[in-house]
């Protein structure tokens, strides 16, 4: 395995946001045609519909933590940390925030988000560890 291959996880991240994204679409349309909404409402998100709060939230979950995510894997990827674990942490990150996504666009109980999320904290904490460990050894 290459170090590379800790590119494939990021991949798969932006692949994740970007059908959070077009879940909110399907989701605020909705709202518009079911009367819920109005178009204008969306300007300046004050007045989300439930339908489609959820889903909003979410894409801003995914600008928090995981670009810390991001910014790790590149880190390792330049100092060379990019092993087997590091790759093994990243895919496992983002199985993570795959489920978290899915809770909270779902059933948004905090009683299994919650766990979803602090998996991927610990996780994405194992891989900077790892690449403070691989900048110390060097």
């Amino acid at each position: 395995m290459t170090q590379t291959a800790i590119l494939w996880p990021m991949i798969a991240h932006v692949a994740l946001v970007f059908a959070v994204y077009v879940l909110l679409g399907l989701r605020r349309r909705q709202a518009v045609m079911a009367g819920e909404a109005r178009i204008s409402g969306f300007r300046e998100n004050q007045n989300e519909p439930p339908s489609s709060l959820f889903a909003r939230n979410n894409l801003e979950n995914q600008f928090e933590l995981p670009m810390l995510f991001h910014a790790g894997c590149l880190a390792l990827l330049a100092a060379g940390g990019a092993g087997t674990l590091a790759i093994v942490l990243a895919w496992l990150f983002v199985a993570s925030r795959v489920i978290h996504t899915i809770i909270h666009v779902t059933s948004n109980r905090i009683r299994y988000r919650q766990p979803a999320f602090m998996a991927g904290f610990v996780l994405l904490a194992g891989m900077w560890l790892l690449l403070a460990i691989q900048l110390a050894t060097g």
